[in-house]
């Protein structure tokens, strides 16, 4: 998948919720990390720096493949 072409969003369903995205190449490394709250909303592209997302806490996540709720 090639960075801009599609999207995930995160919606908190508590505070604290972490979003942390995930480095590509040989070393997967965390690179970025924000905390939501509850409500908020993130919208997320995997790019060229973005290989993996980690969504940590009670969360709804939307992608073009569907929705799902973390199990926490």
């Amino acid at each position: 998948m090639s960075s801009g072409q599609d999207f995930i969003l995160i919606k908190a369903k508590e505070d604290g919720v972490n979003v942390i995205g995930l480095t590509r190449g040989s070393d997967t490394r965390f690179h970025h990390l924000e905390k939501l709250d509850k409500g908020e909303i993130m919208i997320a592209q995997f790019t060229e720096h973005t290989s993996a997302i980690k969504v940590r806490g009670k969360a709804v996540i939307q992608t073009s493949h569907g929705e799902m709720d973390t199990e926490v």
